[in-house]
C-alpha cells in the first residue's frame, strides 16, 4: 500500500489504521517537528500530540490531497501553535545543552532530524529563521517539490523560490564567517 486512500480510511479499523499511519510517517514528522522546535524531548511530545490530533481528525480526511500532506499540515500548524504559546514564550528549559555544544549526544539528535554528518551545515540551517529553516527542510532534506512546499507552508510559489533564495545566501554567509 504506497498511499492510504479515503476508502482505506473508511473501512479500516482506526486503531490498525493509525499504527499504520504512525509506523509510515512516524520518523518523518519526529523530524520536522524537531526543525522546529530544537529540542528531542520536546519534539517527541509534540509529535505524540500530533497523532492524537490526527487520530480523532481521521474523519474530517477529505481525500483532496495525500495523507501525508493532510498529516504534515497538521504538524507544521502544531508547531507553528506550540512555538507561539506562552509556554514556549516564557519557560527555559534548564536541562537543555548549550546550543552550541558538540557533545555526541547533540549529534545524535542532528542525525535524528538532518541525516547529515557535516555539523557545521546543521547548525547554519537550525539557527535560520523559521520561515527560511522550514523551505530548506522541506526543500533539501524530504525532497519536495516547490508546489507541495507552498500548500504545506500556506504560501505561494514564488513565495518558496525567494525564501529558498534567501536562505542559501543566508548559509553562505554564516558558513564563510
Amino acid at each position: 500500500m504506497d498511499e492510504l486512500t479515503a476508502e482505506v480510511l473508511e473501512t479500516e479499523d482506526r486503531e490498525a489504521l493509525i499504527d499504520e499511519i504512525m509506523t509510515r510517517y512516524g520518523q518523518e514528522i519526529l523530524q520536522l517537528v524537531y526543525s522546529y522546535v530544537k529540542n528531542k524531548g520536546l519534539a517527541e511530545d509534540l509529535t505524540q500530540d500530533i497523532f492524537i490530533k490526527c487520530y480523532k481528525s481521521l474523519h474530517t480526511y477529505s481525500g483532496k490531497s495525500k495523507l501525508r500532506t493532510w498529516l504534515w499540515r497538521i504538524a507544521i500548524n502544531h508547531c507553528k501553535d506550540s512555538l507561539k504559546s506562552w509556554y514556549s514564550r516564557n519557560v527555559v528549559m534548564t536541562d537543555e545543552e548549550p546550543a552550541n555544544s558538540n557533545t555526541k549526544r547533540e549529534m545524535v539528535e542532528q542525525a535524528v532530524i538532518q541525516k547529515e554528518e557535516d555539523d557545521e551545515l546543521i547548525t547554519a540551517v537550525m539557527q535560520l529563521p523559521i520561515k527560511y529553516r522550514e523551505v530548506i527542510y522541506l526543500f533539501y532534506y524530504e525532497e519536495l517539490p516547490i508546489k507541495e512546499i507552498a500548500v504545506l507552508t500556506d504560501t505561494g510559489d514564488n513565495t518558496v523560490k525567494t525564501r529558498l533564495k534567501r536562505a542559501k545566501e543566508l548559509l553562505k554567509e554564516r558558513l564563510e564567517a
